[in-house]
């Protein structure tokens, strides 16, 4: 399992480094995991190459907190018009509660399946 990082209808992660996965959702969407902003800015592994191992050569994002605003920067993946894409900016309200609602649903996927901590399904997640 996976989480797929959509921001503005592209699938980042493809985009950015087409040999990587997103990280499993228990590691990027858990509350107060590392994709919530702190003030503080921090590099957040979002894929790897070999899925099992998250520091594998794959896709690190610099994650802040501005005011309202939650900023991803060192970006680097083509829009729909072949832009180089380096910074994307969340509105903070919109951006938790879609975080949340990512976890929310991968986590009743596990619910269901009885297995903790381990789905069924990939998760789109956690901007779209």
């Amino acid at each position: 399992m996976h989480t797929y990082l959509f921001v503005d209808g592209l699938d980042m992660i493809a985009r950015s480094h087409s040999g990587a996965v997103g990280l499993h959702p228990r590691r990027l969407l858990r509350p107060g995991g590392p994709l919530y902003p702190a003030d503080a800015i921090r590099d957040v592994n979002v894929a790897s190459v070999v899925p099992s191992e998250p520091n594998a050569g794959g896709l690190v994002v610099r994650v802040r907190l501005q005011g309202g605003t939650v900023v991803w920067t060192d970006l680097m993946y083509p829009d729909l018009q072949g832009r180089l894409v380096d910074e994307v900016r969340f509105d903070l309200r919109q951006y938790l509660g879609e975080i949340e609602r990512a976890y929310r649903e991968w986590k009743d996927v596990d619910d269901e399946a009885g297995l903790p901590g381990e789905g069924c399904r990939n998760t789109r997640g956690p901007i779209e």
